[in-house]
């Protein structure tokens, strides 16, 4: 991997893509063949009730009163984001050397990646804001980082919310690192979306995001049996789905359960699933 920065994606992007490889790698093709996405909302002050001239706290206020609309709250969110940009890239930097440094698997998949003559490290791990998207179907696209084989690996500073969660979305994008230096795979999935599925399995099983205490705390899933393995499919299909390539959800699903079996099975470069 190059140590250059990797794509930051803009706030206007009409595709709204996930993952800075998404964007950065798609060929004229492969965009002549993308789905339609929804229009991105922008806000309307009449419309939401939130106003971004006025004072935060002003506008806190009125929704905590039920002033502004769920649409409203969402483009206050993200002015608060665009506001806390600077102190949020400095947590986040701290994070993401501390885990380099001392997380267990971050340490262990840099010494993979660095047996096949890859680096991870600072350079080409950055921090920054990522905008996140509504759209007219009232879906908000979000992304806590993203891989862009040529230039590194990005992590959403805004999106990062502990040290936790630093390490599972470092992890998950080190597994996309790794294979892609071992396989040489079709990682935006331009020619073989099934590169793309079996990728972001691996990286969904492998990273600890998928871990009991994580669904059952943090997106409140008690399910209790096979919610590990549901909990990857479903993210495995949610990636799939920002490849341009990827038509709709059901060839998502499709393409995911072809290569189920064999990749659900790899835990490469690990002896097992550690996380």
């Amino acid at each position: 991997m190059s140590l250059s920065r990797p794509t930051i994606p803009s706030p206007e992007a009409p595709t709204a893509p996930t993952t800075p490889a998404t964007q950065s790698s798609s060929s004229t093709s492969s965009a002549a063949d993308a789905p339609e996405f929804p229009a991105i909302l922008k806000n309307d002050p009449q419309r939401t009730g939130f106003d971004p001239k006025t004072q935060w706290w002003v506008n806190y206020f009125k929704i905590m009163t039920g002033s502004i609309t769920p649409e409203g709250v969402f483009h206050y969110r993200e002015s608060r984001c665009i506001a806390n940009e600077e102190r949020d890239c400095r947590t986040c930097e701290k994070w993401r050397d501390w885990a380099l440094r001392h997380s267990p698997t971050v340490v262990f998949l840099r010494q993979k990646i660095e047996a096949l003559n890859g680096t991870v490290d600072a350079s080409n791990v950055v921090c920054a804001r990522c905008p996140a998207r509504l759209t007219e179907d009232g879906q908000v696209h979000r992304q806590s980082g993203g891989f862009d084989p040529r230039s590194g690996i990005l992590i959403c500073a805004n999106e990062i919310a502990s040290q936790s969660h630093m390490e599972d979305t470092l992890a998950h994008e080190m597994v996309h690192a790794w294979d892609h230096l071992r396989w040489k795979l079709d990682f935006v999935g331009d020619k073989d979306l099934k590169h793309a599925a079996c990728t972001e399995i691996r990286a969904s099983m492998l990273s600890g995001e998928c871990r009991w205490t994580k669904e059952a705390l943090g997106r409140k899933n008690w399910t209790l049996t096979q919610q590990f393995q549901d909990c990857v499919r479903k993210r495995a299909v949610q990636s799939l789905l920002h490849r341009p390539r990827c038509k709709d959800d059901v060839q998502a699903v499709k393409v995911v359960n072809q290569v189920w079996d064999s990749c659900f099975s790899d835990t490469r470069p690990f002896d097992e699933v550690y996380r």
